[in-house]
């Protein structure tokens, strides 16, 4: 009777082995499977931790927590920043205008137009806007006396008094600057 056993006791060993290794192979599949879940729990309980805080942030000052309100209370706001917004582009682009005609170079020039004279105590000081035009403001000193002059300068070029070189230099200076 003991040997009649031995084919069907080896054939329950062989099936609980197969069970064995079935069961091993579908804990390392489950092991794997729980660390997937934990990362994609983690990885939900962040995102929804930033979102509780961003609608914490939202509803903040509010004391009813209605969607619709909230909403509202945004929309008005967008606006009034919106209505500002453009309020601020309208008086920029009233000053870019304005700039044009401001006076914004300047070349400035020492020079000795005398021989008899020491040191550079003349200028020509040329002041101009955008369009290059403006003033040429010359000071010629000399051991009596100091002169000052004036001159109209339209796009760069002296109207009704020819500049001299001196001043053509200041104008030059000035449209570079």
């Amino acid at each position: 009777m003991f040997i009649s056993q031995i084919p069907a006791i080896c054939s329950r060993d062989v099936r609980i082995a197969e069970r064995r290794r079935k069961i091993m192979a579908s804990t390392g599949t489950i092991t794997v499977m729980l660390i997937v879940l934990t990362a994609w729990l983690i990885a939900v309980s962040i995102f929804l931790a930033r979102m509780m805080g961003r609608y914490r942030r939202l509803t903040s000052g509010i004391k009813k927590r209605d969607l619709r309100e909230l909403l509202e209370h945004a929309s008005e706001k967008l606006n009034e920043q919106n209505a500002s917004i453009e309020n601020l582009q309208e008086t920029l682009n009233l000053l870019k205008k304005d700039e044009e005609d401001h006076l914004q170079k300047i070349g400035f020039l020492r020079f000795n137009p005398f021989v008899d004279t020491g040191g550079d105590q003349s200028f020509c000081l040329a002041i101009l806007d955008r369009h290059n035009n403006g003033i040429v403001i010359s000071s010629l000193h000399s051991r009596d006396q100091t002169r000052l002059y004036a001159k109209k300068v339209l796009t760069g070029k002296s109207e009704g008094q020819e500049l001299s070189k001196e001043e053509k230099e200041a104008v030059v200076r000035a449209q570079k600057s």
